[in-house]
């Protein structure tokens, strides 16, 4: 994923969380804020200390980067995503991860039609 693709700014973080919505499942919390005109979309990591130490939060940020490089095609690109890794996903592999994206991200209605 390239760094124009990363929501790195807290101020960036905030415009999401203020003006976005909201969905979750028991693995991840997803807020969406709609960009008109913008033409790639955007991701927002945050994976808080209380999951594990820096290898464990690392590797779950690996994990849902991947998935969302495998879903980027199928995913609306006018909007800024930041996604919240909840506890469960410490025990998770890469495909339970990808599968429980998938899951909240059908719930927020992300996929292109």
């Amino acid at each position: 994923m390239n760094k124009r693709n990363r929501i790195k700014k807290n101020e960036e973080f905030q415009e999401v969380f203020k003006s976005g919505s909201s969905v979750a499942n028991r693995q991840f919390v997803i807020y969406m804020l709609d960009k008109p005109g913008q033409t790639q979309l955007r991701i927002g990591l945050s994976v808080s200390k209380k999951i594990g130490k820096a290898v464990v939060r690392n590797q779950i940020k690996r994990y849902i980067r991947q998935a969302i490089q495998d879903l980027r095609e199928e995913l609306k690109q006018d909007v800024d995503y930041v996604i919240i890794a909840r506890m469960p996903t410490a025990t998770m592999d890469f495909f339970e991860t990808k599968k429980s994206l998938i899951h909240v991200l059908k719930i927020a209605k992300a996929f292109k039609k």
